[in-house]
C-alpha cells in the first residue's frame, strides 16, 4: 500500500517567506527612487544653478540713498527719497545691536551652514498641520537671498531657490558680510532701512549709542514691522522686545541682573510724542526743505536715490535756538490773548474711563483728527470745574490741572455760563502743554513767525524758522511772506538822507501836519506819531532812537520818496514793491524777512552787498565734491552798496537805539555794546518787527497772523518781537567776545561829538527841517541852507562802486518736482533762472562751482524769489505755492 506523497515545501522554502520577496522588492523601489530623485535633485541643481544671480550686488553693495541735509557742523536736519537708509560697516554696528539680531532671528548664525534645518523641518509640519504655507523657518542668509534677489511668496519653488541661493551666499561671502548687509538692508517701517536708520526713525539718535533695551525693540521690528511699531503700536512692540531681552539673557548675551534693567527702561520713542523733529536732533524743517527744493533744481530725479550730501550754512546750536525762541515767544502770546475755546467737543459715554480698551479707542481717533504739535499735546476732557480739570491722554495717562494761574487763562471757558462754543466741558478735546513744573490748557496757536540769521560778512545763513510748526504747514514765512515792515524800513531812510547833506546833528519837526489830496494824488493824509505824543524839534539820531513818524516823513519830503525808492534798491529791496510816496518812510511795501535782515547786514559789514546762501557744498556718497559755495565777501568781492561813511554812522545810530532808543532793552539783557537794531510795528499792529546785528550775526524776527489783523493795542515790535529776538541772541552770543567798534573811516568829521561827511561840513551841512504842509517837496535840500555854504546846491553823493542798477530777473516757472514715491511732496517754490555771478544779485544763493570730473562751473539756483500777484479778494497771492492767500497786505 503505497503512502500519500509529501509537499516539497518546508517551512524554510521560498514559498514559506513571502516578506522576504517585498522586502526586497521594496529596497529594490526604494534604492530606484532615490536614485531618480538623486538624478531628479541634479538635474534641477544643473538648470537652476547656472539660473541663479551673480552676487555683484552684495560684494559691491550700492543701495538706493536718499538725499541727505546736513548743518554746517554735521548735524542731519533732513532726508528725503522712497528709502531711508544709513549704511554702517560690520565693525560700526554696535555688538549690542548684532547681539540682539541674532537672539531675534538667528541664534544658530555662526554654527548652521546657512539653513537651519530643524527649523525648516518644524514649519514643514506647521504647514502640513495648518494646511497653510505661514511658516518660513528662515536663517538671516535665507532673509538676505529673499531681500535682494526674491520675491516674498509664501511658494516651494521660491523657497528652493532661496536655498540654492542662500549656499551660494554662504560660499561666497563671510558671515560677517552677511550679517552686515542683512542689518543694512532690512525694511523696518516708517521706509527705515537698516537698523542705523530705525535707531534714529525711532529712537532719535545714532545706532551706536542704544542700549540693550532700545535694540531689543529695534531687533523686534523685522519680524512684522507693521505689528511692532513702536510709534504705532507700542504695547506689541513692547511685548516683542520682552521676548527678545529673554532670548538675549537665555543666550547668554545678558547676565540676568543687566536684562532686568533693561527691562525697567523707559523707552522714549520719536513721533509718539507728537516731536516734529521726525527722528532728526534738531528742528531744521524749513532749511532742509529749501535746500531739497534748490537741489531737485539741479539732479531732478536723481536728487532721492544718488547719495547726494548737501551741507547747508545752517548752525545747529542756532538752528535750535531760532527754534524755541519762536515757539516760546508765539506761546506766550497765545497765553495772554483770550483763549478762544476748545479745539472740538466729542460724545464721551458716561463710565468710559472704567473700560481702558473703549477709551483708548476713543482717544486714538481724537489724536488723529487733533494731531499733538511738538510739547502741545492733543487730550481730551474727562471732567472740568474752575477749580480742576482733568483729562486723558490714554487710559493710562490721566493727567490733572489745577494750577490757579495756568487755570486763570482758561477761566471765562470753566464758566458755566460761557457759551457752547467757548466752554471747557467732559468731552471737550483741548491742547495742554507742559510750563515748568505744572500743565496748563492752550489753544493752538494762530500766530505765526518767522526768525532769520545770517553771517553779515558773506551771506551765509544760520538759522531760519518759517513758521510756528512745520508739520502744521510748510509756507516758509522767510522767504515767501511779502509783509510791511513799518517802522523797520525807517533806517535805509535816514541812510539815504545822509548822503543827501543831512547829518545825525540835523534839527527835525516833530510837529502833526496834513498833506492834501492835492499833495498826495489821492486822499487828504495826516501821519502820526504813535499815542499821539510829538515834541518841537528832534535832531534826525533822536527820531529814529525814538522812532518818529513825523521825523522820518519830513525826512523823506527833504530828500523825495523817488530818491529814497531808489535807494532801498541798493540793499535789496524790490523797487516795484515799493511806491515812491511818503507812506514809504512808514513801512507802506512789501518784503520778506530775508530781504529785511540782507539790508541790515549792509550796515552791519562796512557797506558791502553781500548774497544770502544756504548750501554751503554738495558731495555724492563718497564724499567727492560735486559743488562748492563762492560766496561775495564783504571787503573783498562783494559789491559796495552805500558810502562806508554812511554805513559806519548808521551803525552807531542803531547802536544808540538798542542802549538809549526803542529796543533799550537789548542792551539790559545782553550788556554787549556791539549790538545795533530797530524795531517795527505797522498800523494796528498788524505786523511786529525787530532787525538787529552785531558785526558777525544780523537776525530778523516778524511775528503776525497769516490772514493780517491787528495783534492787539499793546503789542509792539520792541515787545513780542524783540523778546524772541533776544531769546535767540543770548545763548548764541553766549561766549562770543564783544567786538571792538570799526574804525571811523577817513572823510568824516567829528564837531560837538557829532559826525558830517567832508562834503557836507558844520555850516554847509542842512541844519534843521521844519516842512509844513505849504513847503515845496523836490527842492527843499537846495533852499533850506546855512547862509555860510559854498555851493549852493546839495547833490546826492554818487553811488558808490559797483553798486549797479538791480539786476531785474525774470519769472520762469520751475519745472514740477516729483516727490519720491510714498512720500508727500511741498509745493516746490517759483524760482528765478541759473544766474551767473553779477556785481549786486537780484536774489539770493552763493553761486556753487562743480567740483566734479567735467571741470565745468555748475551753478546752483538761488535762494527762491516768489511772485507775487493781487488776487481776486484784494490779498495778494503767491506763485509759490499756485494759490491762496500769502501773508501779506495789499500795497
Amino acid at each position: 500500500m503505497s503512502t500519500p506523497q509529501q509537499s516539497s515545501a518546508t517551512p524554510g522554502g521560498k514559498s514559506g517567506f513571502p516578506w522576504k520577496r517585498l522586502l526586497i522588492k521594496a529596497g529594490v523601489a526604494v534604492a530606484g527612487l532615490g536614485v531618480c530623485g538623486a538624478v531628479l535633485v541634479g538635474l534641477a541643481l544643473a538648470l537652476a544653478w547656472p539660473s541663479l544671480p551673480d552676487l555683484h550686488a552684495m560684494t559691491d553693495y550700492r543701495p538706493r540713498v536718499p538725499l541727505r541735509i546736513y548743518t554746517a557742523d554735521k548735524v542731519l536736519i533732513g532726508e528725503y527719497g522712497e528709502e531711508h537708509r544709513n549704511v554702517l560697516r560690520f565693525d560700526e554696528i554696535p555688538p549690542v545691536m548684532r547681539q540682539a539680531v541674532l537672539a531675534a532671528e538667528d541664534d544658530r548664525f555662526y554654527q548652521h551652514g546657512g539653513v537651519d534645518w530643524m527649523g525648516m523641518v518644524r514649519a514643514v509640519l506647521v504647514n502640513l498641520v495648518k494646511q497653510s504655507k505661514t511658516q518660513g523657518g528662515s536663517t538671516i542668509t535665507m532673509q538676505v537671498a529673499r531681500n535682494f534677489y526674491l520675491s516674498s511668496e509664501k511658494t516651494y519653488s521660491r523657497k528652493f531657490y532661496e536655498l540654492l541661493l542662500t549656499y551660494k551666499i554662504e560660499s561666497e561671502l563671510t558671515k560677517d558680510q552677511i550679517l552686515e548687509l542683512y542689518m543694512n538692508q532690512i525694511y523696518l517701517g516708517h521706509r527705515a532701512y537698516g537698523f542705523a536708520a530705525a535707531s534714529r526713525t525711532y529712537l532719535g539718535k545714532p545706532l551706536a549709542e542704544v542700549t540693550p533695551a532700545e535694540a531689543a525693540m529695534l531687533a523686534g521690528i523685522p519680524k512684522a514691522p507693521s505689528r511692532f511699531n513702536p510709534i504705532t503700536n507700542f504695547p506689541r512692540a513692547e511685548i516683542r522686545q520682552h521676548y527678545v531681552l529673554g532670548r538675549m539673557k537665555t543666550l547668554g548675551y545678558l547676565t540676568p541682573e543687566q536684562a532686568d534693567e533693561a527691562l525697567k527702561q523707559h523707552i522714549t520713542i520719536r513721533g509718539a510724542d507728537g516731536s516734529s523733529t521726525r527722528g532728526f536732533a534738531i528742528h531744521g524743517d524749513y532749511p532742509a526743505e529749501l535746500a531739497r527744493q534748490l537741489m531737485y533744481g539741479v539732479f531732478q530725479e536723481q536728487t532721492y536715490s544718488k547719495g547726494i550730501d548737501v551741507y547747508t550754512t545752517i548752525d545747529s546750536k542756532a538752528q535750535e535756538a531760532a527754534y524755541r525762541a519762536v515757539r516760546d515767544g508765539v506761546l506766550d502770546y497765545t497765553r495772554r490773548a483770550v483763549y478762544p475755546g476748545p479745539e472740538d467737543q466729542i460724545e464721551l459715554p458716561d463710565g468710559v474711563e472704567k473700560d481702558p480698551a473703549a477709551l483708548d479707542d476713543i482717544l486714538d481717533g481724537v489724536q488723529e483728527k487733533t494731531p499733538d504739535s511738538e510739547d502741545l499735546l492733543a487730550a481730551v476732557v474727562l471732567a472740568a470745574s474752575p477749580q480742576e480739570v482733568t483729562v486723558a491722554r490714554s487710559a493710562r495717562d490721566i493727567i490733572t490741572i489745577s494750577d490757579k494761574k495756568a487755570l486763570a487763562v482758561v477761566a471765562r471757558a470753566l464758566n458755566p455760563k460761557a457759551s457752547d462754543s467757548q466752554r471747557i466741558s467732559r468731552g471737550s478735546v483741548v491742547y495742554i502743554h507742559k510750563n515748568g513744573d505744572s500743565w496748563e490748557i492752550i489753544n493752538m496757536p494762530a500766530l505765526q513767525a518767522a526768525l532769520v540769521s545770517m553771517a553779515p560778512q558773506d551771506g551765509a545763513i544760520r538759522a531760519m524758522i518759517g513758521g510756528f510748526d512745520y508739520n502744521r504747514g510748510t509756507f516758509n514765512r522767510v522767504t515767501q511772506a511779502w509783509r510791511q515792515p513799518g517802522s523797520n524800513i525807517k533806517p535805509f531812510v535816514y541812510a539815504a538822507a545822509l548822503e543827501r547833506g543831512l547829518t545825525p546833528a540835523t534839527q527835525i519837526s516833530d510837529q502833526p501836519f496834513m498833506l492834501t489830496a492835492a499833495q498826495t494824488g489821492s486822499k487828504d493824509w495826516q501821519p502820526k506819531n504813535d499815542g499821539n505824543r510829538y515834541e518841537p524839534m528832534l535832531t534826525l539820531r533822536q527820531g529814529l532812537y525814538k522812532s518818529k513818524n513825523m521825523v522820518t516823513i519830513r525826512i523823506l519830503q527833504a530828500i523825495s520818496p523817488q530818491y529814497a525808492q531808489d535807494y532801498l534798491t541798493r540793499f535789496g529791496f524790490d523797487k516795484a514793491r515799493w511806491p515812491a510816496v511818503l507812506p514809504l518812510g512808514l513801512g507802506a511795501g512789501g518784503a520778506t524777512p530775508l530781504q529785511v535782515v540782507n539790508g541790515y547786514s549792509v550796515f552791519a559789514n562796512g557797506g558791502y552787498r553781500v548774497t544770502p546762501y544756504l548750501v554751503d557744498r554738495v558731495t555724492d556718497r563718497s564724499g567727492n565734491v560735486l559743488m562748492q559755495a563762492q560766496p561775495v565777501v564783504a571787503g573783498d568781492a562783494a559789491a559796495r552798496a552805500i558810502d562806508p561813511r554812511t554805513a559806519w554812522v548808521m551803525d552807531d545810530i542803531l547802536r544808540g537805539v538798542t542802549t538809549s532808543g526803542t529796543a533799550a532793552r537789548a542792551h539790559q539783557v545782553l550788556k554787549r555794546n556791539d549790538v545795533g537794531g530797530k524795531t517795527g510795528t505797522t498800523n494796528e499792529a498788524v505786523d511786529v518787527w525787530f532787525s538787529g546785528f552785531t558785526p558777525t550775526l544780523a537776525t530778523t524776527v516778524w511775528m503776525g497772523f497769516d490772514q493780517p489783523k491787528s495783534l492787539g493795542t499793546n503789542e509792539f515790535g520792541s515787545g513780542l518781537a524783540l523778546t524772541t529776538w533776544l531769546d535767540y541772541m543770548q545763548p548764541v552770543l553766549k561766549g562770543v567776545p564783544e567786538a571792538k567798534p570799526a574804525p571811523r573811516p577817513d572823510g568824516l568829521l567829528v564837531d560837538n561829538g557829532e559826525y558830517y561827511f567832508s562834503e557836507f561840513p558844520p555850516g554847509q551841512a542842512v541844519a534843521s527841517l521844519d516842512l509844513s504842509s505849504g513847503d515845496a517837496l523836490t527842492d527843499f535840500l537846495n533852499n533850506n541852507r546855512s547862509t555860510d555854504g559854498v555851493d549852493n546846491s546839495v547833490k546826492p553823493l554818487p553811488v558808490p562802486g559797483a553798486a549797479a542798477p538791480q539786476t531785474q530777473v525774470p519769472q520762469t516757472q520751475t519745472p514740477q518736482a516729483q516727490a519720491p514715491q510714498g512720500q508727500p511732496l511741498q509745493a516746490q517754490p517759483q524760482q528765478a533762472p541759473v544766474a551767473q555771478p553779477i556785481p549786486v544779485p537780484a536774489a539770493g544763493g552763493g553761486v556753487l562751482n562743480n567740483g566734479g570730473s567735467n571741470g565745468g562751473n555748475a551753478p546752483i539756483p538761488p535762494i527762491p524769489v516768489p511772485r507775487v500777484d493781487a488776487g481776486s479778494d484784494g490779498v495778494r497771492t503767491s506763485a509759490v505755492n499756485g494759490s491762496g492767500p500769502l501773508a501779506a497786505r495789499p500795497l
